[in-house]
């Protein structure tokens, strides 16, 4: 089990799993966030760690029962000359998942809809949240495993990177859900990412391939642009210093 340790080409394989499964998490970060945000504050540190302690022991079910996981892409039936597998199918749920629940965050915080917690005890709230982390884990988790069996040839490589990713993230996790907190625009930007990966998740599943290289740059260039327009909007903030001016001169009579 632990020969790999010897082995070069293993740790480039783990280095560069693990940088992979940051990159593959941050959209699931963000969900977390989200989701969390509308617990009371008490819950939300707890509400994240639960979060992401569960996208890990998801990905690692996925990678034990990696046979189960490559039978997914086998087909199932046909529909208008599309063959649609187990992973499509999951897919598609999980795009319009995220399509509906994002739908739902924006029209929340642009219409100021009533707390749900004025209704539901924090408790339920609570289980309600992990169960929607939950599903929407199993559909980020499909790729990124998928992906991790096309660059690693050891079980325990592929776990090692997803342990060592899942650590990196909760460190991180909290000052990111601060962030977009604190920051009604970055929220509004987050939900857009999502609503972007529920389309590519649907578009995948009936096999209309979106090249994620063009669906990162996007996100790329609009986190740089909100970030400048933060910058401005502090600086536009700060407190102007009046310098002291000799008094006018009073105009003679």
């Amino acid at each position: 089990m632990f020969e790999w340790i010897t082995q070069p080409e293993a740790w480039i394989a783990l280095a560069t799993l693990t940088a992979l499964e940051i990159v593959l998490g941050i959209d699931n970060i963000i969900f977390i966030s989200i989701l969390v945000g509308r617990l009371p504050e008490e819950q939300r540190n707890k509400g994240r760690t639960m979060g992401l302690a569960l996208a890990m022991l998801t990905r690692i079910a996925l990678l034990l029962s990696i046979t189960w996981v490559m039978s997914l892409t086998e087909g199932l039936f046909t529909i208008m000359d599309i063959n649609f597998s187990g992973r499509d199918l999951i897919l598609l749920g999980g795009g319009l998942f995220l399509l509906a629940k994002s739908t739902h965050e924006i029209h929340h915080s642009l219409e100021g809809a009533e707390e749900s917690s004025n209704s539901n005890p924090s408790s339920k709230a609570f289980i309600l949240t992990l169960l929607q982390i939950a599903v929407i884990d199993i559909v980020f988790s499909l790729d990124s495993v998928i992906t991790a069996v096309g660059l690693a040839d050891d079980v325990a490589v592929m776990i090692t990177a997803i342990v060592i990713s899942m650590g990196i993230m909760m460190l991180g996790a909290k000052a990111i859900s601060e962030f977009v907190e604190a920051h009604p625009t970055i929220k509004m930007l987050a939900l857009s990412f999502l609503i972007l990966v529920g389309v590519t998740l649907t578009a995948e599943s009936f096999h209309a391939e979106i090249p994620k290289g063009y669906i990162y740059f996007a996100m790329a260039f609009s986190v740089t642009v909100e970030m400048l327009n933060i910058r401005l909007r502090k600086k536009d903030a700060k407190p102007v210093h009046l310098h002291s001016t000799l008094p006018m001169q009073e105009e003679e009579a």
